[in-house]
């Protein structure tokens, strides 16, 4: 049988992340004899071996990591089918309610984001837009799981792969530092310079980016960065558009051989919705 239901794919990748059934049980609140039985069951009818359970504990064979990829996928994309479906049949007074959730990373694109909510309200017949900000790189796994309908990214630090898309803006880079140190006196700086401070360590992101990891403080919010900043404590590398949230404390000086940020709109790749394709065709006519 080709078939797999939700509740196996559960249990499965339950047990795969975890690498250990009883911590997998405890995770899905249930015990571990029917678990075990559940697994077993399942690779009786895939016709394969999925985990290798020896005393130390349980390991995913070849098969087991492509059912791991794959069911994680269909999980999300099972609880983003729910997530959007409720979305659509929302009931106002007067009658359904269309509402798209836009993902946008906090601090980012914010004069493209009020054009672009500002241009679609004017339009007839828009539909709501919920703006949910989100940390670094989560709006892939918010567009995935459901939670979010539509996105603003950012290339190269967002992978734009399983989505479709269309390119909005295009910007340099610069590096902020605090006001009046030494470097903000040149015109132009390149991202050895910014590498290459003795006293000002360049930030460190918790995500994997273009750049290698910086040696300073690690950065998990605008707010915590723009205050290390200002007091000395690191350098940072950012879109050109951020200097939208600079203080009178920092300094932005262009880099000339950083790469090029392109914010792109971005949404499922199976999404046929006349609202989303609406509120696309507004951003591209920005």
């Amino acid at each position: 049988m080709d078939t797999l239901e939700t509740r196996e794919l559960r249990y499965f990748v339950a047990v795969a992340e975890e690498l250990h059934f009883g911590r997998a049980a405890e995770r899905l609140g249930m015990a571990q004899p029917p678990l075990s039985r559940a697994i077993q069951q399942l690779e009786r009818r895939l016709g394969t071996c999925l985990l290798q359970r020896n005393r130390r504990g349980v390991r995913l064979t070849g098969a087991g990591e492509v059912l791991l990829v794959e069911g994680r996928a269909a999980l999300d994309a099972t609880l983003a089918a729910a997530r959007r479906t409720r979305r659509a049949g929302g009931d106002s007074p007067d009658g359904p309610r269309k509402q798209l959730v836009l993902a946008v990373k906090a601090a980012a694109s914010h004069e493209l984001l009020r054009n672009l909510l500002d241009a679609y309200a004017a339009q007839p017949d828009s539909a709501e837009i919920e703006v949910l900000p989100c940390g670094l790189c989560e709006q892939e796994e918010l567009l995935r799981d459901g939670r979010a309908d539509v996105a603003l990214m950012h290339t190269p630090w967002n992978s734009l792969a399983g989505f479709d898309s269309e390119a909005l803006t295009a910007e340099g880079q610069v590096a902020v530092l605090p006001a009046g140190h030494p470097l903000t006196t040149r015109e132009t700086l390149s991202l050895a310079d910014v590498r290459d401070i003795p006293d000002l360590p360049l930030a460190r992101w918790p995500t994997r980016g273009v750049y290698a990891p910086g040696p300073g403080p690690e950065i998990h919010n605008t707010t915590q960065l723009a205050q290390l900043i200002a007091l000395g404590r690191t350098v940072a590398i950012v879109p050109d558009s951020a200097r939208s949230w600079l203080w009178t404390e920092h300094t932005a000086i262009p880099l000339t051989d950083a790469p090029t940020v392109v914010t792109h709109i971005v949404w499922p790749a199976h999404s046929h919705s006349p609202t989303l394709a609406r509120l696309v065709h507004t951003a591209t006519q920005l």
